[in-house]
């Protein structure tokens, strides 16, 4: 077994998807993701892409992801938008609820643990 892992999209299957219809607020967001590391303990590691559109979120795990391509808003209930950009980092901890607004569609890598 080797003990690293390059994030190469070409070598997994992508995985397509869309928020909820209950979370969904405006637009008709499609979401694309690589699935690269599925690592016991609840580690999860690949790159997420969507296209435009607004969701509402709220998160039960802790990720770090790094803004690869295109512009975001996410925005904590309660809280100031923070806009997002390629080169942008970013963690969102466990109890984070608010919305994710993908303005140009987004690429980042992620890693999440449960």
């Amino acid at each position: 077994m080797l003990h690293h892992l390059n994030f190469d999209p070409a070598t997994v299957e992508p995985e397509e998807g869309a928020p909820a219809a209950d979370r969904l607020i405006s637009g008709n967001p499609r979401f694309t993701t690589w699935n690269m590391e599925e690592a016991p303990g609840g580690i999860y590691a690949g790159i997420w892409q969507s296209t435009p559109g607004k969701w509402r979120i709220s998160y039960d795990e802790w990720e770090y992801f790094h803004m690869l391509e295109g512009y975001s808003v996410v925005t904590e209930d309660g809280g100031e938008p923070v806009h997002l950009k390629a080169g942008d980092r970013m963690i969102l901890r466990p109890g984070f609820k608010g919305t994710w607004e993908v303005v140009e569609t987004t690429r980042k890598d992620y890693v999440i643990r449960l």
